[in-house]
């Protein structure tokens, strides 16, 4: 993907000397194919371009619109032949997606958003009224910050310029932190007050003393599909699907896939396989990319992810992981982490394979099976099914159903019509899942404030708005929209990552399909596993619920027991009023003897402390002078520990 960055200085006043060099710098890592630049009154914009497409390399940015607005995008357009057919005055059949763009907004203004398929983020700078636009596409991919103040608005696609080269000192936004101990911060938020993200299908309209926030699209609840027999739901799944593939095939060069064994990932490559054979992908190849760990006993991919090699006649690149210190609390190097998952990257082996594996193959985009779990009915829960019921007072196949599911589940029916039934109380009433609960070691004032970022943003389903199923599916996406806003943009070396199934196209559908087509008793995925016989191997069509690595973390803990201990009696966090540190003390207990804790929630408390530390050291947050203090001692410390092995490193969140 490329990169945007962006200063207006109301009154004019140019940047500080070397402003500007010191931003192009930080661009070009994730931006190597060029880079150009807007100056003009107290406007600088530059971009650095990472080309994916064919036409991506006949783009010039900044754009300059017919009206005089000057644009940047960044993206993927992938309805450009229906622009390209409704203003063939105007566009070529290669012109290349920025000026598509540009012609759309001349004739729709921001009205053109809700019809831009793809992901994307933009900037538009008008000088005609002194305004900013600000948009991102509907799931909200591609990342774009900004930062206003009395003078002058600052955006950029990384937050890197914006926090390094900013004019003063940052807070810490308590609340993004807070979603990190949880399923991930609101898609608006940073880590920093003062800064913010553009939220998904949302624009935002900034200039003088003015910043409005519109969404210009959402999915449409009144939007239903019934058709006479399973065979057609399947065909329209097939159709939908392929194309959301096809979508992201749209490549000059081969593309690399993560083939992990799992249902997602393979029905994607089977999928590329059968577009490609067609004659209707425009990427060369798709190559495929696996990890895997004999030495896991619950994680065993290698016999599934082979049966799609086997397939496709290809081997593709295989990556072991089951070196020791591949799940680690130690800190690599001294590169800056602006959020606390920009800091995890895979081990140095791991990260040089892939880096390797990419490069051998030219390739510069990776498809991702991130979201089928969640869109294609993974967990094979009744209670969407039985609530719509419920609320539409079909009470003959409510009993129907709840029987049917009472078998398969072996519960008792009105267990699960409770379940259904608490859907619709507020949580004051329902009560906190226990899943969702705030972990045991956060320091109870955090707790307090910030209750509903630390379980999740519950929200109620409401028994007189829209089908019941239709909200758990925008719930759900949006914690996909917020897994997605924390995930770093690769640069060592860079590519583009791309989601089939959270194609939009593909979403309507699967929002307006019956969910007893999408998940029935006994049969998880029902639907896409049924519309992709003969595509995707049986064995994988098959298989029982993909397991998860549970060993490594504990067996991390245990090699750096000690280490872990002092970093935890030494927190940052914990001055800032975050982490119990004994209460911490006694969870790390408890993992180190083999007791069930919240793993997941445990590393990323000590990724948050990593990063924590990084940024006291920089200076980068304003906080008193006794815990900017303990950061750098504790900071230095540490560094010194690390070049005889010890660890205080920062991880990926899971």
């Amino acid at each position: 993907m490329s990169v945007q960055f962006g200063r207006w200085n109301f009154q004019g006043a140019p940047p500080a000397p070397g402003h500007l060099e010191n931003v192009r710098e930080l661009l070009e890592t994730y931006g190597p194919h060029g880079s150009r630049s807007y100056t003009v009154d107290g406007v600088d914009i530059l971009y650095s371009a990472f080309h994916t497409t064919k036409e991506s390399r006949a783009e010039s940015q900044p754009h300059f619109i017919l009206s005089g607005a000057v644009l940047t995008w960044d993206g993927r357009l992938d309805n450009r032949s229906e622009f390209i057919a409704l203003m063939s005055d105007a566009l070529r059949t290669d012109s290349p997606d920025v000026a598509i763009v540009a012609a759309a907004y001349d004739r729709w203004g921001t009205r053109c958003f809700a019809r831009l398929l793809g992901d994307w983020a933009l900037s538009i700078w008008d000088p005609r009224d002194r305004s900013l636009t600000l948009a991102k596409d509907a799931i909200g991919i591609r990342p774009l910050y900004y930062s206003v103040e009395n003078d002058q608005i600052t955006w950029s696609s990384i937050l890197d310029p914006l926090v390094l080269l900013a004019r003063r000192k940052l807070e810490l936004e308590e609340e993004y932190v807070a979603g990190w101990f949880s399923s991930f911060p609101a898609t608006h938020l940073t880590p920093y007050v003062g800064i913010r993200s553009v939220p998904p299908s949302c624009f935002v309209r900034l200039g003088p003393n003015r910043k409005t926030t519109t969404k210009y699209w959402d999915f449409d609840p009144s939007n239903r599909i019934r058709f006479a027999t399973d065979a057609e739901y399947e065909e329209r799944f097939r159709t939908v699907f392929s194309m959301a593939v096809e979508r992201r095939l749209r490549a000059d060069a081969p593309i690399v896939a993560e083939l992990s064994g799992g249902l997602d990932s393979s029905s994607i490559v089977c999928m590329a396989d059968t577009l490609i054979a067609r004659g209707v992908a425009h990427s060369p190849r798709v190559d495929t990319l696996s990890y895997y760990d004999d030495s896991e006993p619950n994680w065993n991919e290698r016999p599934y992810f082979s049966k799609v090699e086997a397939r496709r006649g290809r081997t593709g690149c295989h990556i072991d992981v089951s070196a020791p210190d591949l799940f680690c609390f130690a800190r690599e190097g001294d590169r800056f982490a602006a959020t606390p998952g920009s800091g995890g990257r895979p081990p140095g082996e791991v990260s040089r394979q892939i880096a390797a594996c990419l490069e051998s193959q030219e390739s510069r985009v990776v498809l991702s099976g991130i979201g089928g779990d969640e869109v294609t009915g993974g967990v094979p829960t009744p209670t969407p099914e039985l609530m719509d019921l419920l609320a539409h007072a079909h009470f003959g196949r409510l009993a129907h159903q709840l029987k049917v599911w009472a078998l398969n589940k072996r519960k008792p029916w009105f267990h699960l019509a409770a379940e259904a039934v608490r859907g619709f109380l507020p949580p004051s009433l329902a009560g906190t899942p226990q899943h969702v609960r705030p972990v045991p070691w956060l320091a109870p004032r955090f707790v307090e404030r910030h209750r509903s970022a630390l379980t999740g943003y519950p929200a109620r389903v409401g028994l007189f708005r829209s089908q019941p199923s239709f909200q758990e599916n925008l719930a759900t996406l949006d914690a996909l929209r917020r897994q997605l806003a924390c995930s770093p943009l690769p640069s060592e070396p860079p590519f583009e990552k791309r989601y089939p199934y959270l194609d939009r196209d593909f979403l309507e559908f699967m929002y307006a399909a019956p969910r007893e087509q999408i998940v029935r008793p006994g049969q998880r995925r029902s639907l896409m596993r049924r519309a992709l016989a003969g595509i995707v191997p049986d064995e994988l069509l098959q298989r029982k619920r993909k397991a998860f690595v549970t060993r490594s973390p504990f067996t991390a803990i245990s090699r750096d027991w000690t280490a872990l201990v002092e970093c935890a009696g030494h927190m940052v966090s914990s001055a800032l009023g975050i982490v119990d540190t004994q209460l911490l003390l006694k969870t790390l207990t408890k993992a180190h003897q083999g007791q069930e804790v919240a793993i997941v929630m445990l590393t990323r408390t000590f990724a948050i402390e990593s990063w924590l530390r990084g940024l006291m050291a920089r200076g980068v947050l304003a906080q008193d002078d006794a815990t900017v203090d303990r950061g750098r001692t504790v900071f230095n410390r540490d560094e010194a520990a690390t070049d005889s092995g010890s660890v205080t490193q920062t991880i990926s969140a899971s």
